[in-house]
Formats: C-alpha cells, structure tokens, sequence
C-alpha cells in the first residue's frame, strides 16, 4: 500500500514540473515572439508616423514599433553613438548620405521617401504677407530651426540667402531644437513669424500660413529612409521599410500633407 503512495506521489510530482515546464516554456516563448523595431524619425513625423505605427502594428502582432522623435540632427547623432536603432526615417538627405559613407546605414536598403515643403507662419490675426515683410521694424523675432542640426532651418536659411534676407535678418533670428519648437514660439507668441514644413503647419489651430516659400530657393525637401546596419531584426526592419513604400503607408503620409516620392525604389 505504501509503494502505491509513493507511486501515486510521484505522478502527481512529475505532472506539476512537466506543467510548470510548459507555462515556463510558453511564457518564454511569447516574449521571444514580440520583435521590438526601434525607429528614429523626424520631429515634423510624429503625427503621420504615430498612425502609421497603430496600423502596422495592427496588422503585425509580432511586431512593436518603438520610435524616437527628435531633430535629423540630434537622431543622427544617436545612431553614431550606437544608440539602439534599427530603421532611420531623415529630413534631411545630408545626414542620411554621410550615415551610409559611415556603414552605419545599409545601402541597400536606403531610398527617398518623402517630399515636404517650407511655408512662412505667423500667428493667428497676422498682417505679414511674406518673406520681404519680415524686415519690417514691427518683426521683432523670427523662428526657425537651427541650421546646423535641422534640416528645415538648413533650408529656411538657404531660402532668406536666396533672396537677400539672411543678412538683414540674423539679429531677429530665433534658433529652435526642431521644427516643432518652431511652431510653440509661433503658438505663444515668443515668435513674430517661423519658418516650417507645411506638414507641421497643419498641427496648430493658433498659427496662420502666411506664404508658401519657393522651391526653387533652396534644395529639394526630402525624407529618406534607411534600415541601420547593426539591427538585430534584419528581417523585420526591412519588412517593415518595405510596407513603408506601399500605398497603404503612403496614403498616411499623404493625409498629413507629405508627398510621396515617385521614383520610389521597393527594393
């Protein structure tokens, strides 16, 4: 009788390890299948990209999107220090050029991607009808972002040097961390005018678009996008820099005010 204890015991001993075994196991396995992207991408993204990032993960269960939203600049820099990275969404073509030179992005899988546009902004009520007007004594302070670290006050100072400004305006200037610190001294007033994306101009009910600066007065505006030689889910990052060509993704971008590139390459 007491051998059939001991037997029954054992059962009992065995199926509670083989069942702890298998939750271990499972549990293990669930957090194995999740695939964390980290993705840096431009300030002037950040809405179109929070909608992209609902609908991809939507679609991929397995798949988290994990993004970053800073200056082109300051992203770029990051990527240089080894900072987890494995796809890079630029607003600037410069810096994406220079990460590829460094083998820190795969050429391969690097492509233009978007297309934007500048646009003078003021506050809402403002009679300043355009770039000549922001000579005027009644311009105290003007915004953009700052030229060494954001593509879009690379360009606004391209575009003010292209019709003379520049010179006249330096001692109005107002650098910003990024597009959207452009657009919060426009909002609050510690701005007369700004210079920003037309994307960006749309976040903002307490601006007005003033003017549409030329294209032709500074470089042409795009956004590449490039998958970081160092990521640790290969096959995902490029997945998803894939789906980031299709239409459906295109169409996201589109609805926030950025143009897709036409010569697009799906490689």
């Amino acid at each position: 009788m007491a051998s059939t204890y001991r037997w029954i015991a054992s059962i009992v001993v065995l199926a509670l390890l083989t069942a702890a075994c298998s939750v271990g196991a499972t549990e293990g396995s669930s957090r194995s299948e999740e695939v964390r992207l980290y993705v840096l991408a431009a300030a002037s993204l950040t809405d179109a990209f929070r909608e992209i990032q609902t609908r991809y993960e939507a679609a991929h269960p397995g798949v988290r999107l994990v993004p970053t939203f800073a200056s082109t600049g300051r992203l770029k820099q990051q990527i240089e220090r080894g900072a987890p990275a494995d796809l890079f969404l630029s607003a600037g073509a410069e810096e994406m050029e220079e990460l590829v030179r460094k083998n820190l992005i795969d050429s391969r899988f690097q492509t233009d991607l978007l297309q934007n546009d500048l646009v003078l902004i003021g506050p809402k009520g403002s009679d300043l009808q355009g770039l000549d007007d922001l000579a005027s004594h009644r311009v105290k302070r003007i915004a953009i972002g700052h030229p060494e670290s954001v593509p879009a006050g690379t360009y606004a100072e391209e575009a003010l040097k292209r019709v003379g400004l520049w010179g006249r305006l330096e001692r109005k200037l107002v650098f910003a961390a990024d597009v959207r610190q452009v657009l919060a001294y426009v909002e609050t007033g510690n701005a007369d005018a700004g210079i920003v994306y037309r994307t960006d101009s749309r976040q903002s009910r307490d601006i007005s678009v003033l003017a549409e600066i030329p294209s032709d007065g500074h470089r042409p505006i795009v956004y590449p996008l490039g998958v970081v030689k160092q990521t640790k889910h290969p096959s995902e990052a490029r997945a998803f820099y894939r789906w980031l060509q299709e239409e459906e993704a295109l169409s996201i971008f589109e609805k926030h005010g950025f143009k897709g590139v036409a010569a697009n390459s799906t490689k």
